[in-house]
C-alpha cells in the first residue's frame, strides 16, 4: 500500500509540474474563452482556413522551414495565437 501511495504521490507531482509549466508557458490556458479561440482554429484548418491571429503569429523564419511542420509545430503556434 505504501508503494502504490508513493506512486500516485510521484504521479500527481508530474502531473501538477506539466500545469505548472503550461501556465507560466501560456498563461491563458485556463481560460474558457481562449479554448474556444484554440478549437476554432483547429476546426477552420481542416477546412483550409487560416485566421487572422494565427498567420500574425508565425515567424517568418518558420514560414521559410516550412517543409519541416511537424505537429508540435503546428500545436506551439496555434497555442501561441490563442494562450498568449
Amino acid at each position: 500500500m505504501v508503494y502504490y501511495l508513493r506512486n500516485m504521490k510521484g504521479f500527481f507531482f508530474f502531473l501538477f509540474g506539466i500545469f505548472l509549466g503550461s501556465w507560466i508557458s501560456w498563461p491563458g490556458i485556463t481560460s474558457p474563452e481562449n479554448w474556444k479561440c484554440f478549437i476554432k482554429i483547429i476546426n477552420d484548418s481542416k477546412q483550409n482556413k487560416l485566421s487572422l491571429k494565427a498567420a500574425l503569429s508565425i515567424t517568418p523564419k518558420f514560414l521559410l522551414k516550412s517543409d519541416s511542420m511537424d505537429y508540435f509545430s503546428k500545436l506551439r503556434i496555434v497555442s501561441d495565437a490563442c494562450f498568449r
